[in-house]
């Protein structure tokens, strides 16, 4: 079942009712308050431009643990060598909107909208949202951002200029900022070979919310 929601009402639907793919709802705002009732109940906006805004809760989670992640030789080889820089909440906006205008496979646009950039970077404001950067020759060349909710890190989107960069910015995040999970939200090819596992709603949300 697909609920509606209203902008005046700041609530969500028990989770447990989405529908078969996750859609949970329809409606409502990007406001700061709505998205972080959103993210604490593992609940994500996904929409294309032009669309109503749209909210999931998938049945099973695409998640990284990070004693699950898997770093190749030659990974290893370039982490090494110390070949790219990694900083923390240095350029937020500039990373979504990489992730807005870089080109993905099979994918036509991004629903990375103007409204949902205005949306992340109030809730980066207020502490809520946080970017990676990878830089290669003091040139932004990579990095991600996503939501922190308690020990877990709700990635959104990553984006890469040259090779590595984002398996880079994931590695780094996965392994040097102390959460417990990084929660991919949908799997795909690239996320399940770093280590990507798939989790019931369940226990997502026992984690999530310990």
């Amino acid at each position: 079942m697909v609920f509606r929601l209203l902008e005046k009402e700041l609530i969500f639907p028990n989770t447990a009712l989405a529908e078969p793919d996750g859609l949970l709802a329809i409606g409502g705002d990007l406001s700061v308050e709505r998205l972080l009732l959103a993210y604490e109940n593992g609940i994500f906006p996904w929409f294309s431009e032009g669309d109503p805004l749209l909210w999931y809760s998938p049945h099973e989670r695409c998640v990284i643990f990070p004693d699950g992640i898997k770093i190749s030789k030659s990974m290893q080889k370039i982490l090494q060598k110390n070949v790219f820089e990694v900083t923390e909440n240095q350029v937020f906006e500039k990373v979504i909107e990489h992730c807005a205008k870089t080109p993905r496979v099979g994918q036509d646009g991004t629903w990375i909208t103007n409204e949902m950039q205005e949306a992340y970077v109030k809730m980066h404001q207020k502490g809520l949202a946080h970017s990676v950067e990878v830089w290669l020759d003091k040139q932004l060349v990579g990095g991600l951002y996503g939501i922190k909710i308690n020990n877990v890190f709700c990635g959104e989107s990553m984006f890469s200029l040259v090779s590595n960069a984002s398996k880079i910015a994931l590695i780094h995040l996965s392994k040097n900022m102390g959460f417990d999970m990084v929660d991919c939200q949908l799997p795909n090819d690239h996320l399940m070979s770093l280590g990507a596992e798939m989790i019931s709603r369940e226990r997502y949300l026992e984690i999530l919310n310990p």
